[in-house]
């Protein structure tokens, strides 16, 4: 029973001392649906900055993704299929690789696979913790006015007819 007990009080004593208002100021809130998309700017794989704010008018399908990730993977070629079904619409795919080898990683990656997608770096993973991703894949559909809509963990099959057809609902 003591032994119990003292583990008790040395696990309040961490709880106690690991949440300080220092450490909670510098987390961010969370994502909430239906609330302004956070402002960030990546980068093209030729190195030309991103301002996701330049991107208004256009849906916005803002996907984060890694070149060893199996389930991102997994999803390219439906997101693929997206981006080509969307082609001509207000849409744009903004596919951001957290790979640590960055541009390299990525082209040898697409090289290799045979897939591509519009992608960006974020070399500072500024943008990563803007969104508060907790890995990867993880997704987000922004629509034309700034709004972030939607916010999907995991692969998905983008090219299905419902998300296709409510991606293109949200073109008009």
């Amino acid at each position: 029973m003591k032994r119990f007990l003292c583990l008790v009080v040395l696990g309040a004593v961490v709880a106690l001392t690991a949440c300080t208002k220092k450490e909670t100021a510098k987390t961010p809130a969370p994502l909430q649906e239906n609330s302004p998309a956070p402002a960030i700017t990546v980068n093209s794989l030729n190195g030309k900055p991103l301002n996701l704010s330049d991107l208004r008018g256009k849906v916005v399908v803002l996907n984060f993704w890694a070149t060893w990730c199996p389930p991102c993977r997994e999803e390219i070629p439906s997101m693929m299929k997206l981006n080509s079904a969307m082609a001509g619409k207000p849409f744009q795919m903004v596919a951001v690789s957290i790979d640590e080898g960055g541009q390299p990683a990525i082209e040898s990656f697409f090289k290799t696979s045979g897939f591509s997608l519009p992608a960006y770096t974020d070399p500072d993973n500024r943008a990563a913790k803007a969104y508060g991703i907790t890995g990867v894949p993880e997704t987000f559909v922004i629509d034309k006015n700034g709004i972030l809509l939607k916010k999907v963990i995991g692969p998905m099959a983008w090219d299905s007819p419902d998300i296709l057809s409510y991606l293109e609902g949200l073109t008009k």
